[in-house]
């Protein structure tokens, strides 16, 4: 029995250009920072950083999808590797958010002064 060699060079062509598009969209947002998203709040922050989760959160996906294979796995595994990840990340950024916030709010509010 031969096993005939796939080339996978299309595929990771096609990785590299999606990833290498949502970077420069990022990287272009972070130095422009136009005033229609900066000063423009939703949900405690500014559209601009909403754009940056949820672009981050669609690379670390279309990551996992392509380098762990798993479009071709069921999908009870898909979602098995997927929906924790998603779930942790969003908790992660509320506890950030919301930590933040409140610390922010002591040293803006109080008698204590910025040190750092």
């Amino acid at each position: 029995m031969s096993h005939a060699h796939e080339s996978n060079t299309g595929k990771i062509w096609k990785v590299f250009g999606i990833l290498s598009v949502v970077t420069i969209i990022e990287v272009i947002l972070g130095i422009v920072k136009p005033d229609g998203l900066y000063f423009t709040h939703f949900l405690g922050l500014n559209l601009l950083n909403w754009i940056f989760y949820i672009l981050t959160v669609f690379k670390a996906y279309y990551i996992v999808w392509s380098f762990m294979h798993m479009e071709g796995e069921t999908s009870w595994l898909r979602n098995s590797v997927v929906i924790p990840l998603i779930f942790l990340v969003l908790y992660l950024l509320f506890i950030l958010l919301t930590e933040g916030d409140y610390i922010y709010g002591v040293f803006k509010d109080s008698t204590i002064k910025w040190n750092f």
